[in-house]
């Protein structure tokens, strides 16, 4: 009973709701934990499950020493599981109005600077295949700003270089068309037209980035490189696929661009989720205000500031 409701929930955040792998993953994650408190528990039926019950599991989980934005994405977990038990008849009440989800940590994202970004593309020898192709997704992470998810699913009819733009499939399989600019079509243009075509491609597969198989690359495949590459270019940052996208955002904000416009880009459903990048460029502004305001510009070694 309580693993045919985890069942049917996962189903029905794959086909209903149309959730990205991602979520569906850490969503079952979560929920499969508390399906285990509840076995140890000796609770075997929903029905059984009370406020006490989770309570006491939510008691249980503050001793895992948990960051609170883990905690905070496993009690949205928890209240969209629990209000499809009710949905689905296999509770008598709504268990998730209890829960109350954890402050998030405000955390800037990580990015690297133009300098080091350059340093980053030149790392792979593009005079191999596996080089040639990792260049093409560099180049194209950068200029576009993908989740590594989206670039390791891309098919060869994604690219179009007529109209020079990469189509992409997000979260909640939502489309969107993102520009690109000459260097990452240059690099993917010798990656699909002399580098592909090299690896043994078995299966005939229109995925764009193969690995030596032939077969798509995986996120931890792409990771791995992103990493190596990262050493080789002698970046301090810890860098992630993650860092490259918001190296995209942050670089396209500082030089301009309209914040709905890399919101957009980005496929951000709330524009709060974008305005993070503006913190980043707080001293950024300061300096150009400083520079530019008539009342804030240095006269004769002195300032309005």
């Amino acid at each position: 009973m309580i693993n045919q409701a985890i069942d049917d929930y996962i189903v029905f955040l794959t086909v209903e709701k149309g959730a990205s792998n991602n979520t569906i993953e850490a969503y079952s994650n979560d929920v499969r934990k508390l399906a285990n408190y509840l076995e140890d528990e000796n609770i075997h039926r929903w029905q059984q499950v009370d406020h006490v019950t989770i309570r006491g599991y939510l008691a249980f989980m503050q001793k895992e020493n948990l960051t609170n934005t883990t905690r905070a994405r496993n009690v949205a977990a928890l209240k969209s599981f629990f209000r499809f038990l009710y949905m689905e008849k296999y509770t008598e009440y709504n268990l998730g109005e209890i829960l109350d989800s954890p402050h998030k940590e405000k955390t800037l994202p990580k990015y690297l600077t133009i300098e080091e970004v350059e340093r980053l593309l030149n790392a792979p020898d593009t005079t191999t295949p596996h080089g040639c192709r990792d260049k093409a997704m560099l180049e194209l992470l950068y200029a576009s700003g993908l989740r590594v998810s989206e670039l390791i699913t891309l098919r060869l009819s994604d690219i179009s270089f007529e109209m020079a733009y990469v189509r992409c499939f997000g979260k909640g399989a939502k489309e969107r068309i993102i520009p690109l600019g000459r260097y990452a079509l240059a690099a993917l243009e010798q990656y699909i037209n002399i580098c592909r075509p090299k690896v043994n491609n078995n299966w005939q597969t229109d995925i764009l980035f193969l690995n030596k198989e032939g077969n798509g690359l995986s996120r931890q495949g792409f990771w791995k490189l992103i990493k190596k590459y990262g050493k080789e270019a002698a970046i301090q940052t810890d860098i992630t696929p993650h860092v490259l996208r918001h190296s995209f955002a942050t670089h396209l904000l500082s030089n301009g661009a309209d914040l709905r416009a890399i919101q957009e880009m980005l496929g951000h459903a709330d524009i709060a989720t974008t305005q993070i990048y503006t913190h980043l460029l707080g001293e950024q502004m300061l300096d150009v205000y400083k520079n530019a305001h008539p009342r804030a510009k240095k006269q004769n070694n002195e300032s309005y500031e």
